[in-house]
């Protein structure tokens, strides 16, 4: 496999470092895409990565707090946490599984660690929405590591498909993500990629769509130009990308997006089109009718 299997196959075109911070009521975690305003890859406003065995890192968890305008994906790689919002949904988070929750015009809510000692890890991505639908009705779907399509390449290599829709060695495959997500508007696709020692793998990518890797496990490189561990590698426009890994295996995030180009106001937790819209977001939380 190679990259002349695309007309034309992306390279590393930028890389936004990763940034120790901390979110919710202590959670330390490493924030990359949407460190700052100038740092936002388009649909994508922010995502953060969280690994740590230390309970302290993490057991005060997200406090009831509100969003508006976008949406949140939390996939966790190890440990457990429980989910409650206003809409009265509850799901249990474990190793594998997926959040993914559609804020719209508003949406309150909390998640907790169950465990409280153990590795916790994962990835909370927000997804932007156009002006068109970031007041619909908020949504929650609870996805399963079950629930997750698991496909098994030629080589060895594993893709799990969160969302979107790939075709790969002759097959189509679709993520569990419900329409009631952003899947019109932004098509977002979200794969979690294991490759194996002095393999080659190519993944299509829809040429109109923004796309970046966040390595998290060994080595890998595109058209030998290597990814980074402590970030995200911004992919520069094509239609597929091929990885390629040396003598240890690698494990990755994908992650690609149809850009909304439209203007980003935000305020912590409410991303809408300017601040007018965003000073609303605040009244309405501050008056207790977010979610009505």
């Amino acid at each position: 496999m190679s990259h002349n299997q695309f007309t034309n196959s992306r390279c590393i075109a930028g890389i936004i470092p990763g940034v120790d911070g901390e979110d919710g009521a202590g959670v330390k975690l490493k924030r990359s895409i949407g460190r700052n305003p100038q740092s936002r890859l388009d649909p994508f406003l922010m995502l953060d990565a969280f690994s740590t065995r230390n309970p302290d890192d993490y057991i005060a968890g997200f406090p009831a707090h509100p969003h508006r305008g976008f949406e949140t994906v939390t996939y966790m790689l190890d440990g457990h946490m429980i989910h409650r919002d206003h809409m009265g949904n509850e799901g249990e988070l474990k190793a594998g599984g997926v959040q993914w929750m559609t804020a719209g015009r508003g949406v309150i809510h909390e998640e907790r660690p169950i465990a409280v000692e153990g590795l916790m890890r994962g990835f909370q991505l927000w997804i932007n929405l156009p002006s068109k639908e970031k007041m619909k009705p908020a949504a929650y779907q609870n996805i399963t590591a079950e629930e997750v399509p698991r496909v098994v390449l030629k080589n060895g290599a594993v893709i799990k498909l969160i969302a979107g829709e790939i075709e790969i060695e002759g097959s189509v495959y679709r993520g569990p993500i419900l329409s009631e997500s952003s899947a019109e508007s932004t098509q977002p696709l979200y794969l979690d990629v294991s490759i194996p020692p002095l393999a080659e793998m190519g993944l299509p990518i829809p040429a109109e769509h923004n796309a970046c890797i966040q390595l998290f496990e060994g080595e890998a490189s595109v058209l030998e130009d290597e990814l980074v561990v402590d970030g995200v590698s911004c992919l520069s426009k094509g239609d597929g990308v091929v990885i390629a890994t040396s003598e240890q295996p690698a494990r990755m995030l994908v992650l690609a997006g149809r850009p909304i180009g439209e203007p980003v106001a935000q305020y912590g937790p409410f991303v809408m089109n300017t601040m007018e819209e965003v000073e609303q977001a605040i009244n309405d939380y501050r008056n207790n009718c977010l979610v009505e």
